[in-house]
C-alpha cells in the first residue's frame, strides 16, 4: 500500500476512535446523572457499578453505534481533506476515485469484522454481567403478564394455559394435548399446575385425562399428580434482553427451540439475530456513502457535509426502526425488515459514487 493509503487509514482510525470516545464520555456522564438515585436507593457497591455495569456498558454502547460514528468520522476527515483541496490533488495525480476508495474500504471491513466478532462472541458474556446488575439494582422484578398462552412443548405435544403467575409459578386452566399422525391421542385438563422446586416436577391439581384408544375412550380423574413436562418456570421469567447475553451459536439454538414452542416473542429474537449481521455490513455501506458525499469540495465546507451526513445517518436509523416495527407488529419478515435499509442505502451509495467527482 502507498503512503497515501496509510495516511487515509490513520486519519480514519484516529477520527473514529476520538469521536466515539468523546460520545462515550458524554453518555456515561448523562447515564450516571440519570441512575445515581437508583444506585443510592438500592445501595449498589461502587465496585459493582464500575466493573459490572460501566465496564460492560462501554463496549456494548460503542459497538451498537459504531456504524453511525464510522460514518461521521468518514464525513468529517474526508470533508476536511476536500476543503484543503487534498482530494482534488489526489485525483489530478492520476488516481481514480475507485482507487481512492480502497483504503476506506479496507478500514471499514476491518472495523466491520471487529464489530461482528464483538457483537456475536465478546459482548454477549459482558452483557450478562451488565443485565444482571440492572435487574438487581435498577429494574423492577420481572412479572409475566401473558394471557391465553399456547405452546408446543415438543413434537406432537401442545400446551395451553389461561394465565401464568410468575411470582408463585402457577399455571391456571392448564391443558396438555398429545397428537400423533394428526390424531388426538390424549388430553390432560387441570384446574392449575404448580412448580415444585424440590422435585423439579409440576404438581397437577384437580386433573382429568382422556385417552382416545382405537375403539374406546378412557377417562381418569384425580386431585393431585406429579409429572414431568418439557416446561420450566424460567421460560416465563425471561426478559427480551436475554438474547443479548447469547453468542451467535447460542442464539440460533435458542431461536430454534422457541420456534418449536411457538413463543410470541420469537420475532424479537430473529430481529436481534439479523441485526448482528446487518449492522457490521452497514459500516461498509455508510463508509462508501460518506466518501461520496464528503469528497466534493463545496462553499459550505465541513459544516454542509456534516449536516448532509447527519441527515443520512439519522434517516438510516429512523428507517431501521420503522422496518423492524413492521416486523414485530406486522407481517414483515424479520430478515427483510433488518436488511431492507442496507439494501436501499447500498443503492444510494452506488448512485452517489457514480455521481461523485472523478
Amino acid at each position: 500500500m502507498k503512503k497515501l493509503d496509510w495516511y487515509i487509514i490513520k486519519k480514519f482510525f484516529g477520527t473514529f476512535f476520538f469521536s466515539i470516545s468523546l460520545i462515550l464520555v458524554i453518555v456515561i456522564v448523562f447515564d450516571i446523572s440519570e441512575k445515581i438515585d437508583d444506585f443510592m436507593e438500592s445501595e449498589a457497591p461502587l465496585k459493582a457499578i464500575i466493573f459490572d455495569y460501566y465496564l460492560n456498558f462501554i463496549p456494548f454502547f460503542a459497538n451498537l453505534f459504531s456504524p453511525l460514528f464510522i460514518f461521521i468520522a468518514v464525513i468529517f476527515f474526508t470533508s476536511k481533506m476536500a476543503n484543503n483541496t487534498e482530494i482534488i490533488a489526489i485525483l489530478n495525480s492520476g488516481m481514480s476515485f475507485w482507487r481512492l476508495l480502497l483504503p476506506y474500504l479496507v478500514t471499514a471491513v476491518f472495523l466491520a469484522s471487529a464489530s461482528f466478532v464483538l457483537g456475536n462472541f465478546v459482548i454477549p458474556p459482558a452483557n450478562k454481567v451488565r443485565i444482571d446488575f440492572e435487574n438487581k439494582y435498577i429494574k423492577n422484578k420481572f412479572r409475566f403478564r401473558g394471557k391465553n398462552i399456547h405452546l408446543q412443548l415438543q413434537k406432537g405435544q401442545y400446551a395451553y394455559m389461561e394465565s401464568y403467575n410468575s411470582t408463585k409459578d402457577i399455571a391456571y386452566k392448564f391443558a396438555l394435548e398429545n397428537i400423533k399422525d394428526g390424531k388426538l391421542q390424549s388430553k390432560l385438563n387441570a384446574n392449575y399446575i404448580k412448580w415444585d422446586s424440590t422435585s423439579g416436577r409440576w404438581q397437577v391439581n384437580r386433573w382429568q385425562i382422556r385417552e382416545f384408544l382405537e375403539e374406546a375412550e378412557k377417562l381418569s380423574k384425580g386431585e393431585r399428580l406429579d409429572t414431568l413436562i418439557n416446561l420450566k418456570p424460567s421460560d416465563f421469567k425471561t426478559r427480551l434482553s436475554k438474547v443479548e447475553t447469547m453468542n451467535l451459536f447460542e442464539l440460533n439454538k435458542y431461536i430454534k427451540a422457541e420456534q418449536l414452542k411457538g413463543t410470541a416473542n420469537i420475532v424479537y429474537h430473529k430481529v436481534e439475530k439479523h441485526k448482528r449481521m446487518a449492522f457490521p455490513f452497514a459500516s461498509i455501506i455508510l463508509t462508501v456513502i460518506g466518501v461520496a458525499v464528503a469528497s466534493r469540495k463545496s462553499r459550505g465546507g465541513i459544516g454542509l457535509h456534516l449536516g448532509a451526513g447527519l441527515l443520512i445517518s439519522f434517516s438510516y436509523i429512523l428507517f431501521m426502526q420503522i422496518s423492524t416495527t413492521y416486523a414485530t407488529n406486522g407481517n414483515l419478515s424479520p430478515a427483510l425488515a433488518v436488511w431492507l435499509p442496507n439494501i436501499l442505502y447500498l443503492s444510494l451509495g452506488i448512485f452517489l459514487v457514480l455521481k461523485s467527482p472523478k
